[in-house]
């Protein structure tokens, strides 16, 4: 084969499309099994533009974003939404990050098994760069964790009293204090959640709320306390948007994990509520849902009669 011919194979350009997926993987691609437990996350935005050049394209011969978007578990409605956007699968990925299962294992299962063996050879190595960027972060923070000094018992005797994590909390731990919504929500947007307060608690509509400031008992840990209440103690989970809400690790963490107990959506487990202006644009693992918008006039007499029901289903 000449020089030509060899480059005639070659990875695609940004203004070209990829050539149709090679009869097999090849050996510098990673596997899926090298990286099952890394999250998405950990891929960074250059890798996910050039997977988007491969699978943007729709062609007859090789398996394109629609495809994955199936194979991902979205429905029909969801990927005519994501058409929509210039790079759909940007989009995709987007989406599928805020699901417990999106991984880069998942995603190189995928692609080996939709035939995207030229995506797997091209982006393989700075996938498998990405992972270990991700892997030696993650050792490098748990490294510098302060070390744990054993507990150190008191001289007053200890007695399950002491296990609850809510202000109303039965005090020996059998009758768990249970709440209609759960409020996501930063610091800076507190005001409307305490017109919220006013507005759901006390009026007729006599609904009860988990607001972390009021309702959670301090020296709490933030991330597994908020699980707790989410999962267990909550039918509902209310996300206050703003764009300080796009900048809080905390809401982003309690927003992705009520997603993942209800993935889709189905369940209307998840109420996205928009009370002001935004500058940035709305996230996107949220476009999926109907959201209570609070800053259009047409609408805003309606608007806490639509949320208190919406609160109130079983």
């Amino acid at each position: 084969m000449d020089a030509g011919a060899a480059r005639a194979g070659s990875a695609p350009s940004a203004g070209s499309a990829p050539s149709a997926p090679s009869a097999s993987p090849a050996a510098s691609a990673p596997s899926a099994s090298s990286t099952p437990w890394v999250p998405l996350a950990a891929l960074n935005m250059r890798v996910r533009r050039r997977l988007s050049l491969f699978l943007n394209v729709q062609s007859l011969v090789a398996a394109d974003w629609t495809t994955l978007a199936e194979e991902l578990g979205f429905e029909y409605l969801e990927i005519r939404h994501l058409e929509a956007y210039p790079n759909p699968t940007g989009r995709l990925l987007d989406a599928w990050e805020g699901r417990p299962d999106a991984s880069v294992g998942r995603l190189l299962e995928l692609l080996a098994k939709l035939g995207r063996h030229d995506a797997l050879e091209e982006l393989g190595p700075s996938i498998e760069e990405d992972c270990q960027k991700y892997i030696l972060k993650q050792q490098q923070e748990e490294s510098e964790k302060p070390v744990q000094v054993p507990a150190v018992d008191s001289s007053v005797p200890r007695t399950v009293g002491l296990a609850g994590i809510t202000t109303l909390d039965d005090p020996l731990g059998q009758v768990p204090e249970r709440f209609d919504a759960f409020i996501c929500y930063c610091p800076s947007d507190i005001q409307f959640v305490q017109e919220m307060i006013r507005q759901l608690e006390q009026t007729n509509y006599r609904l009860k709320l988990c607001v972390s400031d009021r309702d959670v008992l301090p020296g709490t840990c933030v991330w597994s306390i908020a699980s707790e209440l989410i999962e267990k103690r909550c039918r509902r989970m209310v996300v206050v948007v703003s764009d300080d809400y796009l900048q809080s690790k905390e809401c982003d963490f309690q927003t992705k994990f009520a997603l993942s107990l209800c993935p889709g959506a189905h369940q209307k487990r998840l109420i996205p509520i928009k009370y002001k202006a935004m500058k940035k644009e709305f996230p996107s693992i949220l476009r999926f849902i109907t959201v209570c918008d609070y800053t259009n006039p047409c609408t805003k007499s309606w608007f806490w009669i639509r949320l208190a029901k919406a609160l109130s289903l079983p």
